[in-house]
């Protein structure tokens, strides 16, 4: 007999609006017999922080409750568990210093609002990147239907009257992970919606002079600064653009973006474009010493940005973020809103009235053949995830099923 697990929380809340009282519920769900005992997603921690474990016998995926954030994932047959996502808790304490608790690590989401907010925002409650990160997720439901585990989180999100919701699903034996969200107004206008995946890689897997970056873009911006750098200087210039990855530099002709600087001490931002002629875009990144590959699919319609964040401090805690985005920069949104576009491309999505948009990506990781340095391309044909190095002449193939 398949074993089909079923869990769903159901929770009644009230919301205090300017329209009056809205109250918000969701209801269990018809289980019919075949679903068997109720169960739910298995615990744990991470980093003293309350988590959910998700195991497919290939991949393992820890999720915080805070921010339904991807704070690690492993391949299951790696004996180092080497998870290439930013862990800046692990790194502080592994340096010596006094390890603080923070939402804002590995893969989390900036909804609504992608960087710094307004003196008036912050006056309210709003905090940088917005509320999902820092919000405690409710368990809406969890299945293990045949070989397919889902796991559906849900918080509201007072200030900017909201409801978010994520849901991961993964396949046995597969090393893809999909991923679908939604944004729900509970506003009676329509108005723009900031939305970022932040998807932050870190030591080891960052590994200087090694690690390398490819995506599906090819025009590019560096991103406009005045001032301080917090201390660390830049290697491009401010609001130049340019072709990715060859952007110009302020020391050297050019700076290769590809490329993880061997030397620490420097912090850059910059925004690409993606390829908007398909279905799918890719980001990658790839440590050929170590052999292992992280990647993201997505719809370039809906997160039409990706921010590179090159952290790299004198301490060697370094990160770097892969940030696909609804808008270029991390930055308050009446700047956004004043750009209105930019390279020819929106910089920001419509949320309208009581309605709820969605996106979609899936997040993939495993090994790469010897000898793989890079990532050309990266396709979804029928339900297979083909990886290209052309110039080495190596392919990796991925089953996706659960995006077919």
């Amino acid at each position: 007999m398949i074993n089909q697990q079923l869990y769903v929380a159901t929770r009644g809340r009230e919301l205090k609006t300017g329209f009056g009282l809205i109250l918000l519920t969701c209801t269990l769900s018809t289980l019919s017999p075949a679903f068997g005992q109720t169960s739910g997603p298995a615990r744990t921690s991470f980093e003293d922080q309350e988590a959910f474990l998700l195991s497919n016998g290939t991949l393992e995926l820890t999720v915080l409750q805070r921010g339904s954030t991807f704070a690690h994932v492993t391949l299951a047959d790696d004996p180092a568990k080497l998870s290439p996502l930013w862990d800046p808790v692990r790194m502080a304490r592994e340096a010596g210093e006094n390890p603080k608790p923070e939402s804002a690590q590995g893969h989390f989401i900036c909804v609504d609002g992608f960087g710094e907010v307004s003196p008036q925002e912050k006056a309210a409650g709003l905090p940088f990147h917005g509320e999902a990160h820092g919000s405690t997720f409710e368990v809406k439901a969890y299945a293990k239907d045949g070989g397919t585990t889902t796991l559906s989180l849900t918080t509201q999100l007072p200030i900017t009257q909201e409801l978010f919701t994520r849901t991961v699903r993964m396949v046995d034996g597969e090393n893809v992970i999909d991923v679908r969200s939604e944004l729900k107004s509970l506003l009676g206008f329509d108005r723009p919606a900031f939305w970022a995946e932040h998807a932050t890689i870190g030591p080891p897997f960052l590994e200087p002079g090694v690690t390398v970056v490819d995506m599906s873009a090819r025009r590019a911006m560096t991103r406009p600064y005045e001032g301080d750098n917090d201390g660390l200087p830049h290697r491009m210039p401010s609001g130049k653009e340019f072709n990715w990855p060859e952007a110009p530099g302020l020391n050297t002709p050019t700076v290769n973006l590809r490329n993880t600087p061997e030397q620490p001490g420097t912090l850059d931002h910059s925004t690409c474009l993606m390829d908007s002629s398909g279905r799918w875009v890719f980001v990658t990144m790839l440590n050929p010493r170590k052999r292992l590959l992280l990647g993201y699919l997505f719809n370039p319609q809906e997160y039409p940005w990706t921010q590179n964040w090159e952290y790299y401090p004198r301490n060697k805690q370094s990160a770097h973020g892969l940030e696909f985005s609804t808008q270029p920069f991390d930055v308050p949104r009446r700047e956004v809103m004043e750009l209105h576009s930019l390279l020819g491309a929106p910089v920001y999505r419509w949320l309208p009235a009581l309605t709820t948009i969605e996106s979609h990506f899936l997040m993939f990781y495993t090994h790469t053949p010897e000898g793989m340095t890079g990532i050309d391309d990266v396709r979804l044909e029928n339900g297979k995830i083909t990886i290209e190095d052309r110039k080495a002449h190596k392919q990796v193939t991925l089953t996706a099923s659960v995006a077919k």
